[in-house]
């Protein structure tokens, strides 16, 4: 059967309608912003990302009106826009881009007003919510404060101030609910933090408060970040983002390299499919372990630039900056916590032959130094008098590697120093390739080997090395 002629006239009516009704999102952006006090002065428009603020646009303010325009849609992210007098406001953009805020300076978030970008206005609520109750529990604190004395009194206020954090957090749940798959209860969700549920305490455990207070701890690791998207790249224009990646990796987690290896690739693996936020985790990652001031840290540098960076995935990632890596890799892997020091057979300064592998000791001081090196003149002098006089008595040697090839240099810092207790011992024609092995790049650089001559601890201050022997003595 032929359709009819009206039926095909009512369908081309019903898709022109369709069109006209749903307009396309224009491209780019377009942003007006009114601020009737200022003339002929430079507006900044801006972005969060890692821990700083970036300008992405600048516009002139004219008859109180800037507009920012390109032809390119902004990144969804928390912006903010920077006044002359560096004073600032937060406005949170999404898909609609082309929208118009006004307010005043002497108020800009309680007379702002913003037309054309639903979620950028549901933020602009929740920023007026939140200031309201951060008002309320200043004046509550500040009513705790005045009130230390009188015990009744502060268990009220107490209460009241318990009320106003659940508030929040009511509005945050509401927030989420009202607005399902948009950034705004994405931005909400991602600042939100675990809530415990209520803790079974087992009959037998005698202390509970410091079992709860483990338990405790232990969920909020566990579920620190579970509301946080890793596959949500707006996130990263956002200024809680990294901030909450500080909280977990430097308070919440144990600081020793496996742990911190194994919970850096947990996160970059749920980042996945997504080019920038999988970058940034890398690197941030990476820069997290190879900066860090804890000893044995580099062994999660190792494995992190292993993983992404030498295995071809990180393909942002220059030429240079891989060659650079691989030689580092290369040159630290030997000099890792727990392994095994590499074996060294050198002459003494008597003529006499030793090898590291060969010296007796439960705690052996493997230590590289130049008499001409500033800190070498008092450290090793230190070194001798207050680690090495010490502990002789307890089993604890030094293989004093004097790392140049001057034998009456050498020989008149030991009779100075009278470090005669020493395995003082060199290599002359750098036979050993010492320097490679154990990545000496400045010295003094000290190695404290165990009994089976496996490094437990490296560039350690002499300061450190007492409290160090101690805890590693007991151990053996």
């Amino acid at each position: 059967m032929k359709p009819s002629l009206f039926l095909i006239l009512v369908i081309h009516l019903l898709a022109a309608f369709s069109l006209q009704a749903a307009p396309a999102e224009p491209d780019g952006y377009n942003i007006r912003v009114k601020l009737s006090e200022l003339n002929n002065q430079d507006l900044i428009l801006g972005y969060y990302y890692n821990k700083k603020m970036y300008v992405t646009d600048t516009s002139r303010i004219e008859n109180g009106t800037a507009v920012f325009k390109g032809e390119e849609p902004l990144t969804g992210g928390l912006y903010l826009f920077y006044l002359p007098d560096g004073k600032y406001f937060d406005v949170l953009i999404n898909d609609e881009q082309h929208f118009t805020i006004e307010t005043d300076t002497a108020n800009l978030i309680g007379e702002m007003e913003i037309t054309g970008s639903k979620e950028s206005r549901l933020f602009l609520q929740y920023q007026r919510f939140i200031e309201q109750q951060q008002k309320k529990v200043n004046e509550i604190r500040a009513a705790i404060k005045a009130n230390e004395s009188d015990q009744a009194k502060v268990e009220e206020l107490s209460q009241q101030l318990e009320a106003t954090n659940k508030s929040v957090a009511d509005y945050w749940d509401k927030a989420m609910e009202q607005n399902p798959g948009t950034f705004y209860a994405q931005f909400i969700k991602g600042m939100k933090d675990p809530v415990m549920p209520p803790l079974d305490i087992p009959e037998q455990v005698q202390n509970v408060d410091s079992f709860r207070q483990v338990k405790r701890y232990e969920f909020y690791r566990d579920h620190y970040l579970e509301n946080i998207d890793f596959e949500d790249e707006r996130l990263l224009r956002t200024p809680f983002f990294v901030q909450k990646l500080d909280t977990y990796f430097d308070r919440l987690l144990i600081q020793i390299p496996d742990t911190m290896t194994k919970a850096a690739i947990d996160i970059i693996e749920k980042s996945r499919g997504t080019e920038e936020m999988f970058r940034f985790l890398v690197q941030y990652t990476f820069n997290k372990a190879n900066e860090s001031k804890i000893m044995g840290m580099d062994a999660a540098m190792v494995a992190l630039a292993e993983k992404y960076y030498l295995s071809g995935q990180a393909d942002w990632a220059s030429e240079e900056f891989l060659e650079n890596l691989r030689t580092r890799v290369r040159d630290i892997k030997p000099t890792l916590i727990g392994k095994k020091a590499h074996d060294m057979q050198m002459e003494s300064n008597t003529g006499e032959i030793f090898r590291l592998h060969e010296i007796s000791a439960p705690v052996t001081i493997l230590v590289f130094y130049e008499p001409s090196c500033g800190h070498c003149k008092t450290a090793i002098p230190k070194l001798y008098q207050e680690v090495f006089e010490p502990y002789r008595n307890k089993g604890v040697q030094v293989f004093a590697v004097y790392s140049m090839a001057d034998p009456e240099e050498w020989q008149t810092f030991i009779d100075a120093h009278e470090l005669y207790g020493w395995i003082n011992v060199y290599d002359p024609y750098h036979q050993t390739r010492f320097r490679n092995h154990y990545d000496i790049r400045s010295t003094p650089m000290i190695y404290v080997l165990d009994k089976d001559k496996k490094i437990a601890a490296k560039r350690l201050d002499v300061e450190q090395l007492p409290g160090f022997i101690d805890h590693l003595l007991k151990q053996q």
